[in-house]
C-alpha cells in the first residue's frame, strides 16, 4: 500500500484549481477547515486527516468531471487547501 504523501503526490488537477489552493492554503488553520470537512470533534493525526481529504476530493473531481449540477469549485478549492495544508505537516513530522 502507498502512504499517504506519495497518493496526494500523485493527484493531476486542473492548474487553476491547483494555483487557487496554494494562494489559499497561505491562510490554511487546521481547526477552521478541518472541522468545515471532517465534521466538529477531535482533530484527527495529519496523515488520517489527509487520507480522509483525499476521499472527499476524489468524490469532488468526480463530480468535477461529469459536470454535476452539485458541483462547487469553492468547495473543490477548499478541499484542496486543507490537503495542501495537511501534506505539509505530515511533511514537517516525517
Amino acid at each position: 500500500m502507498q502512504d499517504v504523501l506519495t497518493v496526494f503526490r500523485g493527484l493531476r488537477r486542473p492548474p487553476l484549481l491547483i494555483r487557487a489552493a496554494r494562494i489559499g492554503s497561505a491562510g490554511y488553520d487546521r481547526t477552521v477547515h478541518l472541522g468545515r470537512h471532517l465534521g466538529n470533534g477531535p482533530l484527527p493525526r495529519a496523515g488520517d486527516a489527509l487520507m480522509q481529504l483525499i476521499d472527499i476530493e476524489a468524490g469532488l473531481e468526480i463530480d468535477r468531471c461529469g459536470r454535476a449540477a452539485h458541483y462547487k469549485a469553492a468547495q473543490h478549492v477548499d478541499v484542496l487547501i486543507a490537503m495542501l495544508g495537511e501534506a505539509r505537516v505530515v511533511q514537517a513530522g516525517a
